[in-house]
């Protein structure tokens, strides 16, 4: 489902120029659950940003399912993300004045669908997240845990084939946090492929497999093997 080849992105120039990731590599399958650790700095966020089509590399390729992201304009990024990529957002991206059912809405109108089906399917991801209760609730009026698993409804409403994750149980108690990640683990194993990024490893062992990044680079990976043709460049299997 995700793809990424020898993927490198260059911010700035000259003597400001910062490597944000080199040559990386990396395979997410449809069903597989894939956390990425590392230091601050060291890559995370850029590889979200990347997969997600919100930035495009400065060399390498993406590729979500058959599309090559860096080969989209604009507007063809923009509808690959509302089709197939759900993205949790470390500052949540809510949209204060919409409410949260109408927030969780917002992908699905956008992309044409009615607002009674919309609403249908949004209703029933704010359940799933177990927060049905705040629907007409504005960002404002919620608490920080509430307004992130709003976020996470609206990154998991419809068929959502690309789940990405930037700690997501940053602002959550253990409990809740636990119950976000068996969400996202239940989605994953219903067929979406899911890419994690978190500092803490209790959440982390809810993934099939570990990356590690730092400088840029992936320096190991732990977890099951997923075969020959989701080797990770650089890295040392345990």
């Amino acid at each position: 489902m995700l793809r990424l080849r020898r993927v490198t992105r260059v911010h700035g120039y000259g003597a400001a120029e910062v490597h944000a990731l080199r040559g990386v590599d990396l395979d997410v399958a449809m069903g597989e659950l894939v956390a990425v650790m590392g230091p601050s700095g060291s890559g995370k966020s850029t590889l979200l940003h990347l997969a997600g089509g919100l930035d495009t590399p400065t060399a390498g390729t993406v590729h979500v399912g058959r599309d090559d992201v860096g080969a989209l304009d604009a507007k063809g990024r923009a509808r690959l993300r509302r089709r197939h990529v759900g993205y949790v957002f470390q500052d949540l991206n809510l949209v204060p004045a919409l409410t949260a059912l109408e927030n969780v809405m917002l992908p699905l109108e956008l992309d044409g669908l009615s607002a009674r089906r919309a609403r249908s399917q949004a209703t029933a991801a704010l359940a799933e997240v177990g927060t049905d209760d705040l629907a007409d609730r504005f960002p404002d009026d919620m608490s920080g845990g509430q307004a992130q698993r709003v976020a996470i409804a609206r990154a998991l409403v419809g068929p959502r084939r690309l789940v990405l994750a930037d700690e997501p149980t940053g602002a959550l108690d253990s409990v809740t946090g636990e119950a976000v990640m068996r969400v996202l683990r239940a989605r994953v194993d219903a067929g979406a492929a899911g890419l994690l990024v978190t500092h803490d490893a209790r959440h982390a062992a809810w993934a099939d497999r570990i990356v590690f990044l730092r400088d840029g680079l992936v320096v190991d990976s732990t977890g099951a093997d997923p075969g020959p043709d989701h080797l990770l460049s650089g890295a040392v299997r345990a």
